[in-house]
């Protein structure tokens, strides 16, 4: 085959026939260089932080990432169907235990990156003045978004918290649904709804005013990740999953509202 190359490239001249032969070789080789694109799914929560780390991983190792963010729920869901993701982080651990004992992430690669802190919002522009959660039941406030808590971690906790306040019941005619802890944030900024309950680490935006809620008020929202099973680069992943729990990545979540305590940086494996 090669020899029969040549000789169809020696008809062509010098010139034009090393041209072709040299971009004959070239170019597979060339393709098969390519970089690897690793695709994240990762909870709505960690958009913000995800974006930053995944740029400053892109500048650092060369390896371009890409992000499908959603609800835990839905993504663990997605996975359960073949969706093909390489890494999963979750919201919260339960999901990515309940994969890893299905054998659809690694059990060995699952490891928790951070605990989320849940705040109360309000649209700055609404003239609602609310810093408690009992303050969700003035009557000036007619629509409360929270994450839908079938599905995402925020949202379950949210509910927990509301519970706990004591103000569940009279507020729940009020509630309006966001599939994702982003979709709710927009519910708030737009004014859909005056107030609400998201995550910290999407907060800092300037339509809203926010305030901690006690996190002595719902289960702890320990978020864990892993590599998914039938991921093709797997030590890519893993590569990721270090840089997100490594001196480069662990600042970027510390800004946007993360916390590690020394009894959740090791997650058990199931």
């Amino acid at each position: 085959m090669i020899s029969n190359l040549l000789k169809s490239l020696a008809v062509l001249g010098p010139s034009l026939g090393i041209l072709m032969l040299l971009s004959a070789c070239l170019a597979p080789a060339s393709q098969a260089s390519s970089p690897a694109v690793l695709t994240v799914a990762a909870a709505a929560d960690l958009q913000f932080a995800f974006q930053e780390i995944g740029d400053l991983f892109e500048q650092e190792t060369d390896q371009e990432v890409t992000f499908v963010f959603g609800s835990s729920g839905q993504l663990a869901q997605q996975i359960e169907d073949g969706a093909p993701f390489d890494l999963f982080a979750s919201a919260n651990i339960s999901f990515v235990t309940s994969l890893a004992q299905k054998k659809l992430v690694l059990p060995e690669s699952v490891q928790l990156y951070a605990r989320g802190r849940i705040v109360l919002a309000v649209n700055r522009l609404s003239g609602i003045e609310a810093t408690t959660l009992p303050d969700l039941l003035s009557p000036q406030i007619k629509h409360i978004a929270i994450t839908n808590p079938a599905h995402a971690p925020y949202g379950a906790a949210a509910k927990e918290a509301l519970i706990a306040a004591g103000v569940w019941e009279a507020i729940q005619p009020r509630i309006v649904y966001g599939e994702n802890v982003r979709q709710t944030l927009q519910y708030i900024q737009n004014g859909d709804a005056e107030a609400g309950i998201i995550s910290l680490s999407v907060a800092d935006v300037p339509e809203i005013t926010w305030t901690l809620i006690d996190q002595a008020l719902h289960a702890p929202l320990d978020q864990a990740l892993a590599v998914v099973t039938s991921s093709s680069q797997q030590d890519l992943a893993l590569e990721f999953a270090s840089f997100v729990n490594g001196p480069l990545g662990r600042p970027i979540m510390q800004k946007h509202g993360f916390i590690f305590p020394d009894e959740i940086v090791t997650a058990p494996v199931p």
